[in-house]
């Protein structure tokens, strides 16, 4: 099976097209344009999966159409998908920032999904999909490295919830270094898709690693590339893999 995991900014881009012509304007932007050309790309990799972390659920960048349900009624997807910020979160009421989400598209059926909600941070959001054999977490760490550590702990947790082989797929804010997951990776038994720790950001020099697949000892990668696309501040991730038979 191949996963494709993509923090694609809401569409808005990068670099001149992000920050002309004041900086960061590109987040106010209409994204239709640049979402098109990621919408392109997702189908050029084929995914079985796609793992989508900042998907704009619905605000006027996007036309008011949510970007994951236009890549699932383009490619045919079954779609899970929700805003990251809590239901009581001041995020939620604020224009832009309550269409905010992440998002899970996968040609499998799904069996069940849940939204878990850690405890700290602004951005709370784990979406749990549950396939045949498969349990799918998809993240987006805080941006404080305390809520992190946090988040990280509590994440544990939520694995150990499952009997299903797990994928961990998603945007963990390491800036820190991959060093910020050993304690996690060491109590949890999940193993890092990318063996040589490539950086995947920013997408147009990249130097470092903050987004990630993990996975459990029962999941064997194929193939694990991270291709040279700028159509975000994140390049892509794209890792082909199989279930052990146990």
């Amino acid at each position: 099976m191949r996963l494709l995991l993509y923090n694609i900014r809401y569409g808005t881009g990068h670099q001149n097209g992000y920050h002309l012509p004041l900086p960061f304007s590109g987040f106010f932007k209409n994204s239709t344009v640049n979402f098109g050309r990621i919408l392109n790309f997702i189908a050029s990799v084929n995914p079985d999966i796609v793992a989508l972390v900042e998907v704009d659920t619905g605000s006027y960048r996007t036309g008011h159409f949510c970007q994951a349900q236009t890549v699932a009624d383009a490619l045919g997807y079954n779609l899970v998908v929700e805003p990251k910020y809590k239901h009581n979160s001041l995020a939620r009421k604020v224009p832009v920032l309550k269409q905010q989400g992440n998002a899970i598209l996968t040609k499998q059926s799904v069996e069940h999904f849940h939204f878990h909600y850690f405890e700290e941070g602004l951005k709370r959001l784990v979406i749990q999909t549950d396939l045949k054999a498969i349990a799918i977490f998809i993240v987006h760490l805080s941006l404080k490295y305390r809520h992190r550590q946090n988040q990280l702990e509590q994440l544990h947790a939520l694995t150990q919830g499952t009997e299903k082989e797990v994928i961990i797929a998603g945007d963990f804010n390491t800036f820190w270094g991959s060093r910020e997951l050993n304690l996690f990776l060491a109590a949890s038994g999940l193993q890092n898709a990318n063996l040589s720790n490539a950086p995947s950001h920013p997408s147009h020099a990249p130097r470092r690693q903050i987004d990630f697949i993990l996975h459990s000892s029962g999941i064997r990668i194929d193939n694990f590339y991270i291709p040279d696309v700028r159509l975000s501040d994140h390049s892509p991730l794209v890792c082909d893999f199989s279930c052990v038979l146990t």
